[in-house]
């Protein structure tokens, strides 16, 4: 029992010392930790991004009619009378003029009278076939005979319904060619006689032709503003409805549609314009605040957050000045965290706290200013 005695008074002495340099070990670990929170550095970032600002393209424009046509008649004869004249909007199926045909009216009457004695043919030959009183190969001949004889008689019918002058689609009479009494032979081009011109203006087609560089940035429902030196101040809204797909390899230019409304019928086919696009540019630089990067001995490097938010020195190659930004050419990738106002006391390697970068409403101004 005597010796139990030291060796618990020893164990005890060897606790006490245990839980003594354990205490000093933890105050020293929260001092050490206090320290470091109280020295970390809290730096502002922003993203590094892409100048997606529109680039604008304006193109030379020609106006054309969405529809336009020039009527010619179907049957010779004289022009009886018109109806309408230049200027005068007209619907589908309108009449514009009648035509008096007196030789088609003569055909059509003798091939009806064909057509009476071929039918009247035909259907006895077809009694007589049946009663075995005539060869079937003759019944033939007669029927074959009044088919043709109908055909005649429907598609002389047909050309003395071309007396009347109907208006293919609604629009405008752009030009009246003949009188009342004028020959009009059937045709078209220089073969036929021209009596009316139609023109659908709303809405009108401009066509532009597009440099190889826009030309993928062109397509479809892309939206498009009209300007006509004749009208200031006034712009006319348009959209591409249809491009050509393909490059002219003469001109390395891509043929592109535009209609425009014309509702007040403000615009006319022929007039030529300039046509404005906005343009998204995809492969715009990566634009940086102005005060983002320092010129150091080894040249223009920013300041960047790495993994474990920790300060990388990133070289880069400066390409335009924007006034409150600049273009970087080299050295950065989209989304990246660049520090706000570096100084050469932020180390490589040393950890920061990050903190974005709000800007003030006279910052956001000057930077939005200068994008434009």
């Amino acid at each position: 029992m005597a010796v139990w005695g030291p060796i618990a008074a020893a164990t005890l002495f060897v606790l006490i010392v245990i839980i003594g340099a354990w205490r000093q070990i933890r105050e020293r670990h929260q001092e050490d930790a206090f320290t470091k929170q109280a020295t970390k550095i809290t730096v502002n970032v922003v993203s590094a991004q892409r100048d997606r600002k529109a680039k604008e393209l304006i193109l030379p424009g020609t106006f054309q009619a969405f529809q336009e046509t020039t009527i010619y008649p179907r049957a010779n004869g004289y022009v009886k009378s018109w109806k309408v004249d230049i200027g005068d909007n007209v619907t589908k199926g309108q009449l514009l003029a009648e035509i008096e045909t007196p030789e088609v009216d003569q055909q059509l009457a003798q091939a009806k009278a064909n057509f009476d004695i071929a039918k009247v043919t035909a259907d006895r030959w077809r009694d007589l076939v049946a009663k075995k009183v005539v060869a079937a190969q003759e019944n033939d001949e007669k029927q074959k005979a009044f088919e043709a004889a109908r055909a005649n008689y429907e598609q002389l019918q047909k050309t003395q319904g071309f007396k009347q002058i109907v208006a293919p689609f609604g629009g405008k009479v752009s030009a009246r060619h003949v009188d009342v009494g004028a020959l009009v032979t059937a045709g078209s081009g220089a073969a036929g006689t021209p009596l009316f011109g139609i023109v659908q203006s709303d809405p009108l087609r401009v066509y532009v032709y597009a440099p190889q560089e826009n030309a993928s940035s062109i397509h479809e429902g892309l939206f498009a503003k009209i300007i006509l030196q004749e009208l200031p101040g006034q712009q006319f809204e348009g959209t591409v409805m249809r491009t050509a797909g393909a490059l002219d390899p003469q001109s390395r230019t891509m043929q592109v549609e535009v209609n425009v409304p014309n509702h007040e019928n403000k615009l006319y086919a022929g007039m030529f314009g300039q046509v404005k696009f906005n343009l998204p540019n995809e492969n715009a630089a990566i634009v940086v605040p102005a005060n983002a990067f320092l010129f150091r001995t080894e040249g223009a490097q920013v300041a960047t957050i790495a993994d474990g938010n920790r300060i990388h020195w990133q070289k880069i190659k400066v390409g335009r000045d924007f006034g409150t930004q600049l273009e970087v050419l080299e050295g950065l990738t989209e989304s990246t965290k660049v520090v706000m106002n570096p100084t050469d006391d932020l180390r490589e390697g040393v950890q920061v706290e990050v903190k974005p970068f709000e800007k003030s409403k006279s910052e956001g101004d000057g930077a939005q200013s200068a994008g434009q």
